[in-house]
């Protein structure tokens, strides 16, 4: 007598696998979702936090206080300090005698992995950058990491021209990076060796931030000195 065929399982139809993987992908985007909004306050405390801590670093030792400007159409506007920086934001340093001591700044770039962001400090009194601090980057360890540890490079920052030109509209003269050993201008950053893109990336964000911020802050520079006399009682 001959076995019987056997039975083949009747594979599910195309509709119920689309169906079952869409339920799949519709729960898995909830979770995330679920999580980024239960995780976002914490991930902005900590990033304030930070940036508080980073602004006594770029800001100078006499600054006792800071006020916060959100910069709108060359137009200064007196902010709270806790107020998220959405890259338009200017942090004003102040003595015990309520002087301006020195302005800090933040600018990011994309690095060779991932967007770098710092915090650096200016002077408009001077025209120069004279301090950084990184806020974020993920580059390469021992390589793009290294602007913020190698001394030629922080050499740059001594006093990296940034003044802005006669009719204050944009820099005077673009900031840039350049190759290692070949700076030649005091507005120019000489980069790092083997660690190119991130160098350039220093330069490209703080030229971008410079055109941005500094020219209004030279014409806006008598309302950010007057500034905190006029908020004391």
């Amino acid at each position: 007598m001959s076995n019987p065929d056997p039975q083949i399982p009747q594979l599910p139809s195309s509709l119920s696998l689309i169906q079952k993987l869409g339920a799949v992908a519709l729960i898995s985007g909830l979770l995330v979702a679920m999580v980024y909004e239960y995780t976002k306050p914490m991930i902005a405390d900590n990033q304030r936090v930070a940036l508080e801590a980073a602004l006594y670093n770029v800001l100078p030792a006499s600054a006792s206080s800071r006020l916060t400007f959100r910069l709108e159409d060359d137009q200064l506007t007196l902010v709270p300090d806790d107020t998220p920086n959405e890259g338009d934001l200017i942090y004003a340093g102040y003595d015990n005698e309520h002087k301006l001591v020195g302005i800090a700044l933040t600018a990011a770039a994309q690095g060779y992995q991932d967007t770098v962001k710092i915090l650096y400090a200016y002077d408009p009194y001077s025209s120069c950058i004279k301090d950084f601090v990184v806020l974020k980057s993920t580059e390469t360890p021992g390589f793009g990491d290294k602007i913020a540890t190698d001394e030629s490079f922080l050499k740059n920052f001594e006093c990296l021209d940034a003044k802005v030109n006669e009719d204050q509209s944009a820099l005077a003269h673009a900031i840039k990076t350049v190759r290692h050993g070949t700076k030649k201008n005091p507005w120019e950053i000489d980069a790092i060796a083997g660690a190119t893109i991130t160098s350039n990336a220093v330069g490209r964000m703080l030229d971008k931030s410079g055109q941005f911020f500094h020219p209004a802050i030279a014409q806006n520079l008598n309302l950010l000195e007057n500034a905190q006399r006029s908020t004391q009682p």
